[in-house]
C-alpha cells in the first residue's frame, strides 16, 4: 500500500467485523460502527463447506488462525470450546403432510440426507451468532480496527472525520441504503417467504420419534435439519448445549393456510403450524422458547446497486432471499474475499467495484431462481428433492475445485459464469411452473447436472441418501480435468489432512 486510506464499515456482524480486521491487517484505519452492541442475537447460523473454504483462505493469507480453527467442528472444539456451535453433518430433509404422522416408509420415505463432510472433525458448525459475532469483533478491536457501539446516529458518527470509504455490513434497509439513497430492486425477486422462529430447548430429535428408519450417511439431527411441509418449510438447528434454533418460512400460499383472514400473530402462528404437522409438534411438544417467538412478514429484500464510487454493500445488505440453503454465510465471506482484494493495493478502482457489483446481481438471481424453484417443487417431494440436486451439485463440483484446482474469489457462487450449471435455476423454474409430467423433471435435472456430478447424486439406487463417497469422486476424475492418479493423490486434503494456515502478512 502507498496509501493508509480511512474505512468506514456500518454494521459489526461477523461479515463486518471479518472484513474491518482484515482491512486493517492490510494497514488501512478501519472504523466500525454499530448501533447495538455485543453479544446479541442473531439469525443465519448454518455454513457450509464453502463457507469454511473461505474461512481458511481468509486465515491463510491475512494470519487470522482463529478463522482457520472456527472452519472445522473438531478443530473449534479444541481450540474454541467456549465458543458455542452445533454439529452440522449435512442437509436433512423430511415431507410432512396436514395431519398426518411422517410415515416411516424406509427407504422409500420422504426423505432426503445429503452429507457434506465425511466425519465429525472436519464437518460444517451452526454459528451461536451471539457467541461468534461477539468474537469475531474482540479479534477485530485487537488488529486494531477502531469499534464504536451504540451509535444512535450513524451519519453524524462518520462526520467526525473524514472518511475514504464506506461499507455497509448493516443488513437491510441499513445506512447506505437510506442515506444514498438506492432504489428498492425487490420486484426482480422471485420469491416471497414469511418467517416465524425463535431459539428453543428440550425439541426431542426425530431419531426419537421415527426411530426405525434406515441409516443415512450421518445422524439425521446432527445436520441442517428441514422440516418441508405444504407452502414451506422449518428449519431446525442443533446446538451442542442443548439450544436448536428453528422457524418455519412459508410462501403467502402457505401463511394463508393457516391463518385464514386473520392478521398473523407469532406464537398463534406457531402453535397452529406444530398442531397442523403432528411429528413436528410432538418434536416440540415440551419445547421452551428462550426468547419472544418473532414474525417477519417477508424476509426477501433487493437493492438495485451494490457498490459505487467510494462506497460497498456487503451482500446481506444488498439482498436475502431465503435461508433454505445455507447461502447466507458463505456468499458473505465470499465478497470479504473479493473487496479485502480490491483495498491490498489501496482503494478500490472503478472497474473491480463493477466487477464486484456484477457478480453480486448476478449472484443474487442465481440464489432467488433456486428457492423460488424449490417453493414451487415444495408439495411434490421428488420434484423438491431433484430441484435440491442442483444446488448440492453446484456447491459438491465448487468445492472440490477449490480445494484441488483453483480457488479464485471472483469466480461465480452457485455456478454462475458455469456454461453447464449457470443455466440451471432459471430453467428449472420455469419448468416447474409449467407443471412437469411426473417423473420428467427428475430426468432432466439427473442430465443437467451429469457434466459436474462429481458426487453420484441422483443415483436411484441411493434411496435419497448421499454420502461423502469418494470412491465417486476419483471414478469421475475426468469431470474436474484432472487423472485418476492427480484425485488419488488427492484424498488426503479432501478428508480433511490439510495443514495449518501460514501467515502472509503482519
Amino acid at each position: 500500500m502507498t496509501k493508509r486510506s480511512v474505512i468506514a464499515i456500518v454494521g459489526s456482524g461477523f461479515a463486518g467485523s471479518v472484513l474491518a480486521r482484515v482491512l486493517a491487517i492490510q494497514g488501512h484505519h478501519v472504523v466500525l460502527i454499530e448501533r447495538g452492541s455485543h453479544p446479541r442475537f442473531a439469525i443465519g447460523e448454518s455454513t457450509t463447506p464453502l463457507a469454511n473454504l473461505a474461512l481458511e483462505r481468509l486465515a491463510r493469507r491475512y494470519g487470522m488462525a482463529d478463522c482457520y480453527d472456527l472452519a472445522a467442528h473438531g478443530r473449534w472444539l479444541e481450540r474454541y470450546p467456549g465458543l458455542m456451535r452445533g454439529l452440522k453433518r449435512g442437509f436433512t430433509f423430511y415431507r410432512h403432510h396436514p395431519g398426518e404422522p411422517f410415515v416411516d416408509q424406509g427407504l422409500d420415505s420422504e426423505r432426503l440426507l445429503v452429507a457434506a463432510s465425511p466425519s465429525d472433525a472436519i464437518a460444517d458448525s451452526h454459528w451461536l451468532r451471539a457467541d461468534v459475532d461477539h468474537h469475531f469483533v474482540r479479534e477485530a478491536i485487537a488488529a486494531g480496527v477502531d469499534y464504536r457501539d451504540n451509535i444512535a446516529d450513524t451519519s453524524a458518527e462518520l462526520g467526525r472525520q473524514r472518511v475514504d470509504f464506506v461499507i455497509d455490513a448493516s443488513g437491510p434497509g441499513g445506512y447506505l441504503a437510506r442515506q444514498l439513497p438506492i432504489p428498492s430492486g425487490l420486484a426482480r425477486t422471485q420469491t416471497r417467504s414469511a418467517l416465524v422462529f425463535s431459539h428453543f430447548k428440550d425439541v426431542r430429535p426425530m431419531a426419537e420419534l421415527v426411530p426405525g428408519l434406515p441409516q443415512g450417511p450421518y445422524p439425521d439431527d446432527w445436520a441442517a435439519m428441514h422440516h418441508v411441509i405444504d407452502g414451506g418449510w422449518m428449519y431446525s438447528l442443533r446446538f451442542n448445549n442443548g439450544v436448536v434454533s428453528a422457524g418455519f418460512a412459508l410462501s403467502p400460499r402457505g401463511l394463508a393456510a393457516v391463518t385464514k383472514s386473520r392478521a398473523p400473530d407469532a406464537a398463534r402462528l406457531w402453535r397452529d403450524l406444530l398442531g397442523r404437522y403432528p411429528t413436528i409438534g410432538a418434536a416440540f411438544a415440551d419445547a421452551k422458547a428462550v426468547m419472544p417467538l418473532r414474525f417477519r412478514a417477508r424476509i426477501q429484500h433487493r437493492l438495485t446497486r451494490a457498490a459505487g464510487p467510494r462506497w460497498a454493500l456487503m451482500p446481506h445488505a444488498y439482498a436475502f432471499v431465503d435461508p433454505l440453503f445455507s447461502t447466507g454465510i458463505a456468499w458473505s465471506l465470499r465478497a470479504i474475499e473479493r473487496l479485502a482484494l480490491c483495498f491490498e493495493d489501496g482503494l478500490p478502482d472503478p472497474k473491480a467495484l463493477r466487477r464486484y457489483e456484477r457478480l453480486l446481481g448476478a449472484e443474487a438471481d442465481q440464489i432467488d431462481w433456486l428457492v423460488a424453484g424449490a417453493y414451487e417443487a415444495m408439495d411434490q417431494f421428488d420434484l423438491f428433492a431433484a430441484q435440491a440436486l442442483i444446488y448440492f451439485a453446484a456447491v459438491s463440483f465448487a468445492e472440490v475445485r477449490q480445494r484441488l484446482v483453483e480457488a479464485d474469489p471472483w469466480s461465480g457462487f452457485l455456478g454462475v459464469g458455469d456454461p453447464v450449471l449457470g443455466p440451471l435455476p432459471r430453467e428449472s423454474l420455469r419448468r416447474l411452473r409449467r407443471g412437469p409430467k411426473q417423473g420428467a423433471f427428475e430426468r432432466w435435472v439427473a442430465d443437467a447436472i451429469a457434466p459436474r456430478n462429481i458426487a453420484g447424486f441422483a443415483d436411484p439406487a441411493a434411496h435419497n441418501l448421499f454420502p461423502v463417497d469418494l470412491d465417486v469422486l476419483v471414478d469421475r476424475h475426468a469431470l474436474l480435468g484432472l487423472s485418476r492418479e492427480e484425485i488419488i493423490a488427492a484424498l488426503p486434503a479432501l478428508r480433511g489432512a490439510t495443514a495449518e494456515p501460514r501467515v502472509v502478512l503482519p
